[in-house]
């Protein structure tokens, strides 16, 4: 069934060319965006999670969205999420005991989304400048609050609460392009582990005589405050980690390679990617811990890894899920597919249907100012939910007054991936510009 909006602005099509001026001086008083959850003006409130937020003009959560906190799709038995979850939790559970045989790492599965911007930003060390702070990407309750974009916005009160090993698990925002990799709510899961001196260096010959912090200048390879002996020992400690992760998800004789790239959080820091199916597939981002970050935190005699992955990503891959909508579907017929007796049993997603996808070809104008592609995004969410499979952009036109769009907007037909809300996903760490 293709949405009444998206029809409408479709057969107005012809209408709005013979009467451009007139719509672009129209238009300028209605400017495209996504609907306000609540009323956006100074005095108003969103109600979240049991509690009250004042609205301001930072404030830009949709009512799509909002639906979408405190379900937990990571936290669902027998859900894909959640039998991913399970398995990362089993396997550093029996990898890496702690003392007396508790498991080193802690699990955190169930904070609140909710974060303030500093959390979300200043305490990893993301410059005022970076793109990824942008109100355009990012959904904000008011200008100190938000919906977390990554995981990492909890990492710095965690270690300041004195842990040194621990995963992070829960939901995660970030206004996007619709198509099949791409949601607005997605999953990640996010680990930490910090090395005293002795523990690093336990079993090393000479190691009594190795330090972790030196004086010198930051390089390709290391961090100025980083020994290079350190950084190495940390950096093999985190690729081997991580790969026998990956053998434990995905089997033996799994290919591996390290990308050099860039997070504000990590130095060195690497993507990691498998070969599944003969294809090089990315799977998560990680590095060394900016010692900025840790010392700032209360951990100044430690030095550790982190690393960041998106369950979505890892279960669409595991499971040959072919739409990230479809984590959120409450069909039985994609649910049933997961109820496994072990956590560990290969699952192969089936289609649900086989319908052809419906395209509709719609023109519109855009207003001179305060306008981003993710405004269009999350106006067709609200309006379209999630039977918009895909929107492309296929032109752009000016006219002497103002500025036109023309897109494709993909739906599906029939037997759609599910009666109800499908999905998200994105991935984890994603590779930042350098600043």
């Amino acid at each position: 069934m293709v949405c009444w909006a998206l029809r409408r602005v479709g057969l107005a099509r012809a209408h709005l060319a013979r009467k451009a001026s007139g719509v672009c001086r129209g238009h300028e008083h209605q400017p495209l965006g996504p609907r306000p959850a609540a009323p956006g003006a100074p005095g108003s409130a969103v109600e979240l999670l049991g509690k009250s937020y004042p609205q301001d003009d930072y404030s830009n959560l949709t009512r799509k969205v909002l639906s979408k906190v405190g379900r937990n799709l990571h936290n669902q038995p027998q859900h894909p999420l959640w039998l991913l979850k399970e398995r990362v939790k089993q396997h550093f559970y029996a990898q890496y005991p702690g003392r007396a045989g508790t498991p080193l790492f802690s699990v955190y599965d169930d904070l609140s989304p909710v974060v303030t911007t500093w959390q979300n930003f200043d305490s990893l060390l993301i410059p005022a400048d970076h793109p990824s702070r942008k109100k355009g990407d990012n959904y904000f309750l008011n200008a100190t609050h938000m919906l977390r974009a990554h995981t990492s916005a909890h990492q710095w009160d965690l270690l300041r609460a004195g842990l040194d090993a621990f995963l992070v698990v829960g939901d995660v925002y970030r206004r996007d392009q619709i198509d099949a990799q791409h949601y607005p709510v997605f999953h990640q899961l996010e680990a930490v582990r910090l090395f005293s001196r002795h523990q690093l260096f336990a079993g090393i010959k000479d190691g009594e005589n190795l330090q972790l912090f030196e004086q010198s200048s930051r390089s390709a390879h290391k961090q100025e405050t980083h020994t290079l002996e350190a950084t190495k020992l940390v950096e093999f400690d985190l690729k081997q980690t991580l790969t026998r992760l990956m053998t434990h998800i995905f089997g033996d004789g799994l290919d591996v390679r390290w990308v050099d790239c860039y997070f504000p959080f990590t130095h060195p820091s690497f993507e990691m990617e498998i070969n599944f199916h003969g294809e090089w597939l990315e799977v998560l981002g990680c590095g060394v811990m900016e010692q900025q970050l840790v010392n700032s935190a209360g951990a100044q005699d430690r030095i550790g890894w982190a690393f960041g992955l998106g369950l979505e990503r890892l279960a669409m891959i595991l499971y040959d899920i072919p739409d990230i909508r479809l984590f959120w579907s409450q069909d039985e017929r994609f649910l049933k597919q997961f109820r496994v007796p072990d956590i560990n049993q290969k699952v192969t997603f089936q289609p649900l249907s086989k319908y052809p996808a419906v395209i509709n070809d719609i023109s519109f104008w855009l207003p001179r100012e305060n306008y981003t592609e993710n405004d269009f995004y999350d106006l067709v969410r609200t309006i379209g939910g999630d039977l918009v499979e895909k929107v492309d952009l296929i032109d752009k036109f000016e006219h002497p007054k103002c500025r036109g769009s023309r897109r494709l907007g993909q739906k599906c037909s029939g037997v759609c991936p599910g009666p109800s809300p499908l999905g998200a996903a994105h991935p984890a760490w994603e590779q930042s510009p350098q600043p």
